[in-house]
């Protein structure tokens, strides 16, 4: 496996976010494999960066290769990766692989299917938080580690969203049982 560069993101979404399917990363050495994704552009009325910049999402513009954290609907953390200015990553499900007894301690729960399934579970598990926001996503705590060859992936729309709910921008781990939602045959 290769280490990325920032290169990776500096790029649309749409493109990054497919490519990151199958990379371990990990975060304080507690992780696993990216198995969901969604990507969200800053023409994307569904992204936070649709209105321009504002306190909350100025990190989607300040450059690629930052991580990006925000609070869903004020009780949950979600990490997405910056990519081209105004477009981000959302990091969905991951198949939890290292330290999965830490996470488990910090979800309390012992499954580990619904560890990181999920953006606010997978914050949980890896104990991100806001802390992190604007953070490099590229330099420790966080390593990301891309596979060797890019895994079977499955599309379909993007979870929770009402504006531009019809694009297809969610991929997935073709077959994997540990992403938020199934994807559609």
């Amino acid at each position: 496996m290769t280490k990325t560069d920032q290169a990776l993101f500096d790029r649309d979404a749409c493109l990054v976010a497919p490519s990151l399917i199958g990379a371990e990363l990990t975060f304080g050495g507690v992780g696993g494999i990216i198995v969901e994704t969604e990507a969200y552009q800053g023409d994307d009325p569904a992204s936070h960066s649709f209105i321009g910049m504002t306190p909350r999402n100025r990190t989607m513009f300040a450059g690629p290769g930052l991580a990006y954290v925000y609070r869903s609907y004020g009780m949950h953390w979600c990490l997405n990766v910056v990519c081209k200015s105004g477009d981000a990553v959302l990091i969905r499900a991951l198949e939890p692989t290292l330290r999965t007894d830490l996470m488990q301690s910090r979800r309390g729960r012992s499954e580990l299917r619904l560890l990181c399934a999920g953006p606010g579970r997978l914050c949980q598990a890896l104990a991100i938080g806001i802390e992190q926001d604007g953070t490099n996503f590229l330099a420790p705590p966080f390593q990301l580690v891309l596979p060797p060859q890019q895994p079977e992936i499955s599309i379909s729309t993007r979870i929770g969203i009402t504006k531009a709910a019809d694009r297809l921008w969610r991929f997935g781990l073709k077959g994997s049982a540990f992403v938020s939602r199934k994807f559609p045959q």
